[in-house]
């Protein structure tokens, strides 16, 4: 298992036909984002891999998730007559948000400016990204938490599917186009939140427990931001990417069923982790919504990232995901009733299961490419000049 090979001769073989494509009409990115990433990008010295800012900057974001975790680990921080997250961290989370959002988008510039663009440094970047979503959305959660003025933990659990599949909806894009088209949400998103976190920790949470307009809370402007975002901006725009493709004869699959497989996973994985928190016993995601989150973010990278490997490559993405397959055994055995030990066992084993899996996956993946591309992941020198 060690040394198992997930990307197939097929695969590698694409992947030594493909050629970045992507679009961006934000004009935030455009105008400002880009402008300060190129002054940026001087900054770093020239020897320095886009690989490793790439890796740098999602272990910011999983910093972020583990010290809003050991500060508030069950999203009650935020509520009235709760210890509240010192004001420190929301600084510190703020300004490495931003940080990791800045490092997103100089790797590619880095890579350009080196002459060190790959195939796989777009897969470690997309990848990473994928896996980013899960620790971004909760560790924002705790801004408002689940007291009386905050958002349940079956609310913010859709708001993590939302983002999930506004995330997938643009590889599915590309899948079927060959174009990547960058959405607007995510620089939004991410400069926005950044500003939030540091307000917070000059104005307290206890701000946000007041009305934003009338009877409208700010926890509800939260909750309408992500789904407004979805369901005006980047679904409408995706769609209509992909009528265009359709108008122009530019589809890469022209039966609908090809086009919508990439859908087919992800839906069973919310179906599935849906059906768990319904049926269970115990309610488990009542007891432990941060290690559940968790464990549906991980499974959803691991579906995207084969999906991004199959785009990348022009091969037919895989119907399902193995890693449903405990799952749905899980929610089986769940559905006849265990006890709430044995139900909070199976996720965290569960959970560790996808963790290593998922690792394990990105490892071999990252090996194999780097074999075949003849090159370091985090190195500009090649094997051969040692």
């Amino acid at each position: 298992m060690a040394g198992y090979e997930y990307v197939s001769p097929e695969q590698l073989a694409g992947f030594d036909k493909y050629k970045y494509s992507a679009v961006d009409t934000n004009p935030l990115s455009l105008y400002i984002m880009h402008p300060f990433w190129n002054t940026i990008v001087k900054v770093f010295p020239t020897w320095l891999a886009p690989n490793l800012i790439t890796f740098s900057g999602f272990l910011l974001v999983v910093f972020n998730f583990l010290l809003m975790a050991y500060f508030d680990p069950d999203f009650y921080a935020s509520a009235p007559g709760y210890k509240h997250v010192p004001d420190w961290v929301w600084i510190v989370v703020g300004i490495l948000n931003f940080i990791a959002y800045t490092l997103d988008g100089v790797d590619g510039k880095q890579a350009r400016r080196t002459n060190s663009s790959t195939p796989l440094g777009e897969l470690f970047d997309h990848g990473l990204d994928s896996w980013s979503c899960v620790y971004f959305v909760v560790t924002v959660y705790s801004i408002f938490g689940r007291g009386p003025s905050g958002v349940s933990v079956f609310v913010l659990y859709l708001l993590l599917w939302v983002v999930l599949f506004s995330f997938i909806l643009s590889h599915w894009e590309k899948y079927n186009t060959g174009i990547l088209f960058l959405p607007w949400g995510y620089d939004i998103s991410q400069v926005t939140i950044s500003f939030v976190y540091i307000v917070t920790a000059i104005v307290g949470v206890e701000a946000w427990y007041e009305p934003f307009l009338f009877n409208f809370l700010y926890r509800d402007l939260f909750t309408a931001m992500i789904i407004g975002c979805a369901l005006c901006v980047t679904l409408p725009m995706s769609l209509l990417n992909f009528f265009r493709s359709y108008k122009n004869n530019t589809l890469k699959h022209n039966s609908i069923y090809e086009a919508m497989v990439p859908f087919f996973s992800p839906c069973l994985l919310f179906i599935l982790s849906t059906a768990w928190i319904l049926q269970s016993p115990s309610d488990i995601l009542e007891l432990h919504p941060r290690v559940f989150y968790f464990m549906v973010g991980t499974a959803f990278a691991n579906i995207t990232c084969q999906l991004i490997v199959c785009q990348m490559s022009s091969t037919r993405c895989p119907s399902l995901n193995w890693l449903l397959v405990p799952l749905f055994l899980v929610v089986l055995v769940v559905n006849f009733g265990v006890s709430s030990y044995v139900e909070s066992i199976l996720l965290y084993t569960l959970t560790a299961v996808f963790t290593l899996a998922h690792i394990h996956y990105g490892v071999q993946v990252v090996k194999q490419l780097s074999n075949h591309f003849q090159i370091y992941p985090f190195s500009l020198r090649k094997p051969n000049s040692d």
